[in-house]
């Protein structure tokens, strides 16, 4: 029998389908779009993107693989503008403000084809610490309340391009679903004088039976009311409410199990289109007792159709402990 699920945080209420229950080989694969077009973020096109803000260098320089291991670049079609004032009015009851922010784009890697469980482990650490560097400089411009650390894998995911890359892009507002996180993690805390993420990190450490992988640092698992089929969280182990007061060590624990985590989607889920996202608190919040930052990761297997839409139920095939277990298994 399905069964609803309670998601423990902001109180969103999934449906577990077990009557409909899909195993990986279920889902269809997504078919690579090559148009053969240059890319701009392979070596010798560098000057198809604007100017690096950044750049790491690549000590093993080849010609075929450039002077560079990954570069941050402005988004040359950017949702939001870095220049000018926010400028807020009303217009009747209608609220409205400029389209001020930060959109960059983190080109992970020279190699177009490499992604990260194929990368070298300094290579999958470089893009956390791109990701923290730009945060804490973005962070000094009081314009910006809330900086999203987002990766789309795949045009069914919304990636444009299939050079490896994640984006940042930061906002004069707090985004809506953070602010329900937080306020959330916030009325558990005061209920009960306890993190809810650290109290999730204890369950399922005992329970064990959604974790896909854990080291010193971090635990990965399948969420108890996941949305959607193989939904993946990984969160650190201690308490931490800020992604950008990440130090050396848990950088490399962060790189180590995203690394062999998303491997295991590959070999289960045949390479599928996915999202990850940093959430994290926002920039102008003092370290949070109630929050706990942590990337969530959402392969692209089904569709989200009108009785989502209308009800806001997600409904899922896939139970999180069979996904975890599948994860969990694959080398």
């Amino acid at each position: 029998m399905s069964e609803f699920r309670r998601d423990p945080i902001i109180g969103r209420w999934v449906i577990i389908s077990t009557d409909r229950s899909r195993r990986p080989s279920d889902f269809k694969k997504e078919v690579s779009d090559n148009l053969n077009k240059p890319c701009p973020f392979c070596v010798g096109n560098e000057g198809m993107t604007p100017r690096a803000i950044i750049t790491y260098k690549n000590l093993l320089a080849a010609k075929k693989t450039g002077d560079w291991s990954l570069r941050v670049v402005a988004n040359k079609y950017p949702a939001l503008a870095i220049e000018g004032s926010l400028n807020r009015k009303g217009e009747g009851m209608y609220d409205k403000m400029n389209g001020i922010g930060a959109h960059e784009v983190i080109i992970e890697t020279p190699d177009h084809n490499k992604e990260i469980p194929d990368m070298a482990d300094k290579n999958v650490q470089d893009i956390f610490w791109a990701a923290k560097d730009r945060i804490t400089d973005l962070k000094r411009d009081q314009r910006f309340e809330y900086i999203l650390v987002l990766k789309n894998r795949g045009s069914a995911a919304g990636a444009t391009l299939a050079h490896p890359h994640s984006q940042l892009i930061a906002t004069p507002i707090v985004p809506k679903r953070v602010k329900e996180e937080i306020s959330g993690a916030k009325s558990y805390f005061e209920q009960k004088e306890r993190c809810v993420f650290c109290d999730i990190v204890t369950e399922e450490m005992s329970s064990i039976k959604r974790i896909v992988a854990e080291n010193e640092d971090f635990l990965a698992f399948c969420p108890y009311a996941s949305r959607s089929p193989f939904e993946t969280w990984v969160i650190p182990k201690a308490h931490f409410s800020h992604f950008e007061y990440i130090n050396e060590n848990q950088v490399v624990s962060l790189g180590s199990i995203m690394k062999g985590l998303l491997k295991k989607m590959d070999n289960v889920l045949d390479t599928p289109p996915y999202n990850y996202i940093i959430h994290n608190s926002p920039l102008k919040d003092a370290e949070l007792p109630h929050y706990h930052w942590h990337i969530e990761i959402m392969p692209k297997l089904v569709q989200v159709a009108g009785f989502e839409w209308g009800s806001g139920f997600y409904i899922n095939p896939t139970p999180p402990e069979e996904a975890a277990k599948f994860l969990r298994e694959s080398e």
